[in-house]
C-alpha cells in the first residue's frame, strides 16, 4: 500500500510533464511543411528547433517519474492516472497562449477528471505478481503489431481530423506496449541495474517508445491537439490495463462494478469531445510564443 501511494503522485508528476511536451511539440509539428515529400524530412526538420527539444526534455522527465510509478504499481493504476495529462494540457496551452479557459473548458477538465476517477473507484487496480513468459511477450507484441500496423494503414487514406485520431489512436497503442516493457525492466532493478542493461525489455522499450514517439509527431502533424490528445490519452490506458491483466496478474474489478467503470470512460469522452471545441485547442488559438 505504501508503494501505491509514491506511485501515485509520480504517475500524475509524469503526466503533467508530458502534457508540456505535448503541448510544446505540437507547436513545434504545425510548423514543418504538411506536403508528402516534405513530410519525409519531418524529424530533421524537428530537432533543429529548441521547443521540440523542450518537449523531449519534458518527455525524458515524464519517462523517469513514469517508470518509477510503474517499478511501485500496476499498469492498470499508473497508466490510467496518465490520462490526467489531458487536463494538465488544457491548462498549459491556455497559459502559453494567453487565452483563458472558458465555463466550457472547465466543464471538460471536470468531466475528465471525474471520469478517470469513477473509473478508478470502480476498477480498484490492485497490481499483479506475475512475470509474462516469452510466449506471453510474442503473442502481445504480435497482436499490438497487428494493432497499429491496420491502423497506420487506415490512416494513409485519410487526411485531417481523421487520420490524426487514427495515428493517435496508433501511437496511444504503441505507448500501453512500451509502459509493459518499461515495467519488465524496472522489475530487473530488484536484482540491480546491471540486470536491468542485461535484459531485453529495456532495449524493446526503448525502440517502441521510439517508433511511438515518431507515430505521435505524425498525429501532431495532421490534425489538431484536441483531436489527437484525447484519441492518445483514452487509448493509452485501456490498452495498459488489458496488457497488465494479461500478462501481469494484475486484478481490476468487473461484475456490477463495470457499471461505473464504463460511465466513466463515457464521462472521459464526453470531456475529450467538449476539449474538441475549445479555442485554446484550435490551430490558431495563440500563435507560438516560444
Amino acid at each position: 500500500m505504501t508503494s501505491e501511494l509514491i506511485a501515485i503522485p509520480a504517475a500524475l508528476l509524469a503526466a503533467a510533464a508530458n502534457a508540456m511536451a505535448s503541448v510544446l511539440q505540437r507547436r513545434a509539428a504545425r510548423r514543418t511543411p504538411s506536403e508528402p515529400r516534405q513530410r519525409r524530412a519531418l524529424i530533421s526538420e524537428l530537432i533543429r528547433r529548441r521547443v521540440w527539444l523542450a518537449g523531449i526534455g519534458c518527455l525524458v522527465a515524464a519517462f523517469i517519474l513514469q517508470a518509477t510509478g510503474l517499478y511501485l504499481g500496476g499498469l492498470s493504476l499508473v497508466q490510467p492516472l496518465l490520462s490526467a495529462e489531458l487536463p494538465f494540457t488544457l491548462l498549459i496551452a491556455s497559459r502559453l497562449s494567453h487565452n483563458p479557459l472558458g465555463r466550457q473548458a472547465w466543464l471538460a477538465i471536470a468531466a475528465l477528471t471525474g471520469g478517470l476517477a469513477l473509473l478508478l473507484i470502480g476498477a480498484a487496480p490492485t497490481p499483479g505478481n506475475t512475470s509474462p513468459s516469452a510466449v506471453a511477450w510474442m503473442v502481445a507484441v504480435a497482436a499490438v503489431g497487428v494493432l497499429i500496423g491496420s491502423l497506420i494503414a487506415a490512416a494513409r487514406w485519410r487526411r485531417g481530423p481523421a487520420r490524426g485520431a487514427l495515428l493517435g489512436i496508433a501511437s496511444g497503442v504503441g505507448f500501453a506496449l512500451t509502459a509493459a516493457l518499461m515495467k519488465a525492466a524496472t522489475e530487473k532493478a530488484a536484482n540491480g541495474f546491471a540486470g536491468v542493461f542485461a535484459s531485453w525489455q529495456l532495449y524493446a522499450m526503448a525502440a517502441a517508445g521510439v517508433g511511438s514517439l515518431l507515430l505521435l509527431q505524425y498525429a501532431l502533424q495532421s490534425a489538431t491537439l484536441a483531436v489527437t490528445q484525447p484519441a492518445l490519452t483514452i487509448s493509452d490506458p485501456v490498452a495498459s490495463t488489458a496488457l497488465g491483466v494479461a500478462m501481469f496478474g494484475e486484478r481490476i474489478r468487473l461484475d456490477g462494478w463495470i457499471v461505473l467503470e464504463v460511465a466513466g470512460i463515457a464521462l472521459m469522452l464526453w470531456g475529450a469531445i467538449l476539449l474538441a471545441a475549445n479555442p485554446v485547442s484550435s490551430p490558431q488559438a495563440g500563435r507560438d510564443r516560444l
